[in-house]
């Protein structure tokens, strides 16, 4: 499940994120965010709190630039490109807030059939929109659940 949005947050988007990340980790999902700051830390703060798996994809080649909430992290090397990694590992996203590498990655989870939350992030068709973490929660899972079991009857 990947869990997306700015480095440069707001509180209320970081309270979010937090809130999301401890839901999902509450729920067995694994967490895949960019690694940083902002919505990416403020989630693997909320993973950590309950005990599971954060796996920052790094866009620098130095593990230690990733957040110290981090499970797993992984340097890339590639700059943003490592947006097309984050949504490659995710079988569902969960947009937060959102400045334009968030709409990158929306772009390219929607251009790949990777379902997409939006809470209080970008306006857009094709992103189900949400009032809540609990209900993006909720729908990513459900998302996550179905996009899976598609997978599964088409094969790779």
């Amino acid at each position: 499940m990947a869990v997306v949005g700015p480095g440069n947050a707001t509180s209320h988007e970081t309270r979010n994120a937090e809130a999301v990340g401890r839901a999902l980790a509450e729920r067995g999902a694994i967490v895949v965010t960019g690694g940083l700051g902002g919505v990416m830390a403020a989630a693997a703060r909320g993973v950590a709190q309950a005990g599971g798996t954060t796996v920052g994809i790094l866009p620098g080649s130095d593990r230690a630039e990733g957040d110290d909430a981090l499970t797993i992290a992984l340097p890339t090397g590639l700059g943003e490109l490592r947006n097309g990694l984050v949504v490659r590992a995710s079988d569902a996203m969960i947009a937060i807030g959102g400045a334009y590498g968030t709409l990158s990655e929306i772009a390219l989870a929607l251009r790949t059939s990777v379902p997409v939350i939006g809470l209080r992030s970008w306006n857009i068709d094709g992103v189900e929109r949400v009032d809540s973490p609990e209900e993006a929660v909720e729908r990513a899972l459900a998302a996550a659940g179905d996009s899976a079991a598609d997978a599964n009857r088409t094969g790779p």
